[in-house]
């Protein structure tokens, strides 16, 4: 995986700071650059995952709970098409669009031992955060008869501890990002069955 190494730390430019897509835009590119239904599902799942918490957890507006979302929808627009380039191609991509540097840089930390960046700030460390473990839960949903509908956290924890299930799913970067982000992984588990079946 070292090949997806970034190798730099500074992504945008601090002047285009509040800059973003409209909802069309970042759809156009969404659906040009995204052909796979389950991967155009989970970056859904990711973004609403961080416009909630955005919204309830960090009591942000709706323009920064855009800028969440943002960086959640787009996270993986590059893993279907350019795999050899994951996470470099968006980068560039809203570079050029002269993007919101901060919502690069979360794009760009979603993975740090893929990607060699650190995640810092709050957005950064709740995109790498929901990652891994939404996709875990989705898989979940997807095993059980009722899907989401009463699905509890001792269930999910069960999977997870499971390394057979979801096994693409990488634990030892779902403990990392909750203690970067200083949570608990049950609080975010509850979160995320909580909201994640809003997103089909």
């Amino acid at each position: 995986m070292s090949s997806l190494l970034l190798n730099r730390t500074t992504f945008g430019d601090t002047k285009n700071k509040g800059n973003v897509l409209s909802e069309q835009e970042a759809n156009e590119l969404f659906t040009t650059w995204v052909l796979n239904a389950k991967l155009q599902l989970h970056m859904k799942q990711v973004g609403h995952l961080m416009k909630c918490w955005a919204a309830e957890q960090e009591h942000l507006g709706e323009e920064d709970q855009w800028r969440w979302e943002l960086a959640g929808l787009l996270h993986d627009a590059d893993w279907d098409q350019w795999p050899a380039q994951h996470c470099r191609k968006i980068i560039e991509e809203l570079e050029t669009r002269d993007i919101d540097p901060e919502i690069i840089r979360a794009i760009a930390s979603h993975g740090p031992l893929h990607f060699g960046v650190q995640p810092e700030t709050r957005m950064d460390k709740m995109l790498y955060a929901f990652d891994e473990l939404s996709g875990l839960v989705h898989a979940y949903s997807l095993m059980r008869p009722a899907g989401y509908e009463g699905m509890d956290l001792k269930g999910v924890k069960k999977r997870l501890k499971e390394k057979s299930f979801a096994a693409n799913v990488s634990r030892d970067d779902i403990n990392d990002a909750c203690a970067r982000a200083g949570l608990q992984q049950d609080e975010l588990i509850m979160f995320i069955i909580a909201h994640q079946p809003a997103v089909q």
